[in-house]
């Protein structure tokens, strides 16, 4: 299983397939691909903002047709005392993003490079 940043899904769907590494790539294609629920809220605070096309749950639901990205079904009350302890960042996203993919020490595919030096399982 290999948790997705958000910005990851933003490329996948659309179809900026360049910007990830080789690496990234190998892995989506090789493994189950999941999020966090908290990416569904940044995607949709960015299109609030203008910073993309199309609503969070449009993007989802295109990547659950096209890769089989699921959500990530763990308790916002689990995900939240796991981001506690990651005082690395302020980024509200970020923290819960990692926290959740933390929980059960699974990857996550991210090329910010602050969660790169501090998650151990981050993986570009």
């Amino acid at each position: 299983m290999i948790y997705l940043d958000t910005h990851v899904v933003v490329w996948l769907y659309a179809g900026k397939i360049e910007k990830l590494s080789e690496v990234s790539k190998e892995l989506i294609n090789g493994h189950e691909v999941i999020v966090s629920p908290v990416v569904r809220l940044e995607l949709q605070y960015l299109f609030e903002i203008d910073r993309i096309t199309d609503k969070a749950n449009e993007i989802l639901f295109d990547l659950s047709d096209r890769i089989g990205l699921t959500i990530c079904d763990q308790s916002l009350n689990t995900i939240v005392s796991c981001a506690l302890d990651l005082s690395w960042t302020r980024d509200p996203f970020d923290r819960m993003i990692v926290a959740n993919a933390a929980i059960n020490q699974n990857n996550l595919i991210t090329k910010d490079q602050n969660i790169l030096e501090n998650y151990e399982k981050a993986m570009w």
